[in-house]
């Protein structure tokens, strides 16, 4: 007799969290059915009702990201236009602890997404509606006039986000060289050439 759909919605968010935390202690290069059937105290027959094959359970990890993170609280920007932009970057980058960890986790995703089309296009339609966000928040810079110039702001958007993954990167491989105050100085001189230049 199958579980009832509350017990498998409620097995599902376990099979989630475990698949979080595999992800967080060692990253995607250790996640596999026993690792988090390890991490439930379970066996991996359980999991396969959930990850028929390694490309389900790879899916499931990256639905559980992209849900952290836009589930996670975020800073109210002070205004809107490059104020919001500036928010919405610094929101981004691992400026704790936390968002160091989550960062890592994405990072590590890269390398799994481009081995596979399907996750590729899937990674790349998250990063795309970032940048829709970003240019909204551009486009009110530009009409409040704080982003003079002809750029596009989905060509800005783009440079944005190139600036900030770049800039988390690094973050990520030498955070002695990059704390948190230099990854804040950093992106307000990026923000500030923009404005300037754009």
């Amino acid at each position: 007799m199958p579980p009832a759909r509350g017990d498998h919605e409620a097995r599902r968010r376990d099979v989630s969290e475990a698949v979080w935390r595999v992800l967080a202690a060692r990253g995607f290069g250790a996640l596999t059915l026993r690792a988090v059937a390890a991490e439930m105290g379970a066996s991996t027959g359980l999991l396969t009702h959930y990850f028929p094959n390694k490309q389900a359970l790879l899916r499931t990890a990256l639905e559980v990201l992209d849900q952290r993170n836009q589930e996670r609280p975020r800073s109210t920007p002070p205004a809107e236009g490059l104020a919001a932009l500036r928010t919405a970057l610094l929101d981004n980058l691992p400026l704790t602890a936390e968002l160091a960890d989550a960062n890592r986790i994405w990072v590590s995703s890269w390398d799994v997404a481009l081995a596979d089309p399907e996750l590729a296009a899937e990674h790349a339609e998250r990063y795309r509606r970032s940048r829709t966000r970003l240019a909204g928040h551009i486009a009110a810079a530009k009409a409040r006039g704080e982003l003079p110039g002809t750029s596009r702001a989905d060509d800005l958007a783009a440079a944005a986000q190139s600036f900030t993954l770049g800039l988390i990167t690094q973050a990520l491989l030498a955070p002695a060289e990059f704390p948190p105050e230099r990854q804040i100085r950093l992106l307000d001189d990026w923000l500030a050439n923009i404005a300037a230049t754009a």
